[in-house]
């Protein structure tokens, strides 16, 4: 509304702002606004200008102009647009040309669209959307860079690869510096392997499947604490041979 409004008010600037009756065979020069400094910065400028900031106060929410919003900005210079042009045209009077006539009632639409804008929940909405937030991976699927999971392509369990496999030796950094940190990891055992309590008692409270995903959350020693698609915790005491991710 505000865009088509802008329109207006440029094409009624380049056409006659006064009705002039000239005597016949003598050539009148017809004043437009661009004739006139203040009128065209005031009106049809100042209207463009005002349907521009409204656009922008939508595009860019929470944006401000002299401590105004831009869009409540762009509100009042468009209140301001049709403030003058009305008390232009009375000025006037009845030799108001098509421009003056053009650009009041583009004025008029522009500072009723700008003040529709916030009113108006089809016309508040931002035009730009916010990004949505990613839907989470069930647990068991292989994540795409989840938490401790690198998203690199899986070899399957038997293979030959260029990672080590879980427990095998790896090289260690000289110098005698600390350990690292244990980094949660995703892994797949190749049979299934229980999974026993984290208090050390002999029966097991859940049985790991082969061809599924899960979640290492700590290290003992060469067991893992690993996680079960219910939430449940435990240590997987065999950890040979298993693939990680």
């Amino acid at each position: 509304m505000v865009i088509g409004a802008a329109v207006v008010l440029f094409i009624a600037s380049f056409l006659d702002f006064l009705s002039v009756d000239c005597p016949s065979g003598v050539d009148c020069p017809v004043p437009n606004a661009w004739d006139s400094l203040g009128t065209v910065m005031s009106v049809y400028l100042g209207g463009i200008i005002a349907a521009g900031l409204v656009v922008a106060g939508r595009a860019m929410p929470g944006r401000k102009v002299v401590g105004l919003d831009v869009a409540q900005f762009g509100v009042a210079l468009s209140i301001f647009a049709l403030w003058t042009i009305v008390w232009t045209v009375i000025d006037i009077a009845g030799n108001a040309g098509a421009g003056a006539i053009l650009g009041l009632l583009g004025t008029l639409l522009l500072a009723a669209g700008a003040i529709a804008t916030p009113l108006v929940p089809a016309l508040k909405a931002p035009l730009i959307g916010a990004p949505r937030p990613q839907s989470p991976q069930p647990y068991g699927a292989q994540p795409q860079g989840g938490y401790g999971y690198p998203g690199a392509q899986q070899q399957p369990y038997g293979q030959h690869g260029q990672q080590q496999p879980y427990g095998g030796q790896q090289a260690r950094p000289q110098g005698g510096g600390p350990a690292q940190e244990f980094s949660p990891f995703w892994f797949a055992v190749p049979v299934a392997r229980p999974l026993y309590a984290e208090d050390g008692s002999p029966a097991p409270i859940a049985e790991l499947a082969p061809g599924t995903w899960y979640l290492a959350v700590d290290q003992r020693g060469p067991a893992l604490v690993a996680q079960t698609q219910d939430g449940r915790r435990g240590v997987l005491q065999d950890t040979s041979g298993i693939q990680r991710g």
